[in-house]
């Protein structure tokens, strides 16, 4: 046993650089930008909005918080509480909406999923009592948990493998983008209007219900469409499909329990990653260093320009020197600039500070959505991410009350309004929770496996995913896909499963007659 591990741990320090052999046919990234359809690009964007829409709605209540704490009479501490059960709660909306995803298609659940966050996010700026305001986003946080899932498999499960690990970069500073959107939002809009902090939340319904509306009129993913194929022309149909799924889900957990386990314990170190560094980020620089409302905001704006460059860049690396090892560079680099984070008071250089540490943290975030796909078993590929990222959430769901805690706890002074004042060391706080969780990440992340350049559009594996299956496997054309054969002896022309599943089964119908 101990050799098998010895030998395991050795192998991953060897394979960090992944070794692809080049094929004919492979394309380069140009290459496979330029070979995208209009709806593949539009599969994509439609993604990224959602997930922008995801982030904006999220970050809201920490740009509000002191807002919030004037609205309701309560501290920072119990403010937070809001989101901590929002991240709780997510766990439940990955299991929901990923299970929906995987068994009826990507379009309509991620419509329905966008809409309840619309209305829950409305709902979030017409409370009128703390109490009314946890329930909101308890309720919030469950339809928020779905969204990743569909709308990292959305973006990136058509798309061809040489261009899915730029693609995942961009897709995962969606979040960024969207902490951006509200940060500049409550910087010159909520200070113009009468609502105040409510605005905030109303605006983010109705970017929702607008990402809704785009994916609406967009067509189910083709990947999907192809792998339903795969039952429709093998007789994998059934009437109690619930009874299917959760067969093959008792065998997914059987066969894959350990990648399971691993998957939630390194997106439990990712999220605090970025929870302990965004979350109370404006909060931190308001109460610790003194900064105003205003320059609070425009720091954290210059955060999230950091993050959109570091993740968009670690993805498009990625696909060269591989997951694992782009994640532990850029892991590396928050541990150089922590003290750049903390140390200064100066609006400069914290604002240096907030760009290196979120160009790593969100750097090594851009790699996760085509790692996690790769990783996961091909049956499960919007289930097995979302569900793993959003349990990681919920198990980090107490980082902002963990700051805050530790902040009631340990003090310093700073000069401000033209005396020294007493005021919580969230600079302290931040800097040791960074530093045990980057050094955490960085532990995981080489000890962990790496699918790096996985074909989504292969279907033997996806087929063989199915538990209790006995049926014979049907023949693969040189790309993958089934190939049907019409005739009741197999003679006749061959029809690719490539194709729609209406003429999978009007095939079957020439074979019944």
């Amino acid at each position: 046993m101990s050799s098998a591990v010895t030998t395991y741990l050795s192998q991953c320090f060897v394979n960090l650089i992944p070794h692809r052999e080049k094929k004919a046919g492979d394309l380069t990234l140009w290459q496979a930008i330029r070979s995208l359809t209009w709806i593949q690009w539009a599969q994509f964007w439609c993604g990224w909005l959602a997930w922008i829409c995801d982030s904006y709605d999220f970050f809201s209540v920490s740009l509000s918080v002191t807002a919030l704490e004037k609205q309701f009479n309560k501290d920072a501490n119990t403010i937070s509480t809001a989101i901590t059960l929002t991240l709780l709660f997510r766990s439940l909306g990955a299991v929901i909406f990923g299970i929906a995803s995987d068994r009826f298609g990507r379009k309509w659940p991620l419509v329905v999923n966008l809409l309840l966050a619309a209305a829950f996010e409305l709902g979030s700026g017409f409370v009128n009592s703390y109490e009314q305001f946890l329930i909101v986003r308890s309720f919030f946080g469950v339809a928020m948990g779905g969204i990743w899932g569909l709308a990292s498999s959305t973006a990136l499960e058509n798309l061809p493998v040489e261009a899915r690990g730029l693609a995942s970069g961009f897709l995962q500073e969606g979040y960024a983008v969207g902490y951006l959107l509200a940060a500049v939002i409550n910087l010159t809009l909520v200070p113009e209007t009468s609502t105040g902090w409510r605005g905030l939340f109303w605006l983010g319904a109705g970017l929702s219900v607008l990402a809704a509306a785009v994916r609406a009129v967009l067509p189910e993913s083709e990947v999907f469409l192809r792998a339903k194929a795969v039952e429709r022309a093998t007789g994998h149909t059934t009437k109690n499909k619930t009874k299917v799924f959760v067969r093959e889900t008792k065998q997914m957990l059987k066969n894959h329990w350990i990648l399971c386990c691993y998957a939630v314990v390194l997106m439990t170190g990712f999220n605090f990653l970025s929870h302990g560094s965004q979350d109370l980020y404006p909060t931190y620089l308001r109460t610790t260093k003194g900064f105003s409302e205003h320059d609070s905001t425009v720091a954290t704006i210059i955060g999230n320009c950091g993050a959109i460059a570091g993740g968009t860049i670690a993805g498009w690396l990625s696909q060269y020197i591989g997951r694992r090892l782009t994640i532990i560079l850029f892991v590396l680099l928050i541990g150089a600039f922590i003290p750049l984070w903390i140390l200064p008071s100066t609006f400069g250089a914290l604002s240096a500070g907030a760009f290196c540490v979120q160009f790593g943290v969100q750097g090594a975030w851009g790699v996760i959505p085509i790692q996690l796909a790769e990783m996961s078993p091909p049956a499960f590929r919007a289930t097995f991410p979302g569900v793993a990222y959003q349990m990681g959430n919920m198990v980090s769901s107490a980082s902002a009350q963990i700051e805050t805690t530790g902040g009631k706890n340990l003090k310093t002074t700073i000069f401000q309004n033209g005396a020294y004042q007493t005021v919580a060391d969230y600079a302290t706080v931040q800097g040791i929770l960074l530093g045990v969780v980057a050094a955490f990440v960085v532990l995981c992340t080489i000890i962990g496996p790496e699918n790096h350049g996985s074909h989504f559009e292969k279907y033997k594996a996806a087929f063989e995913e199915g538990a209790g299956r006995d049926e014979e496997m049907p023949d693969l054309d040189e790309h993958g896909n089934p190939i049907v054969r019409a005739g009741p002896e197999g003679k006749g022309a061959d029809v690719e499963s490539g194709s729609r599943p209406r003429s999978i089964e009007e095939v079957r119908e020439k074979d019944v007659d």
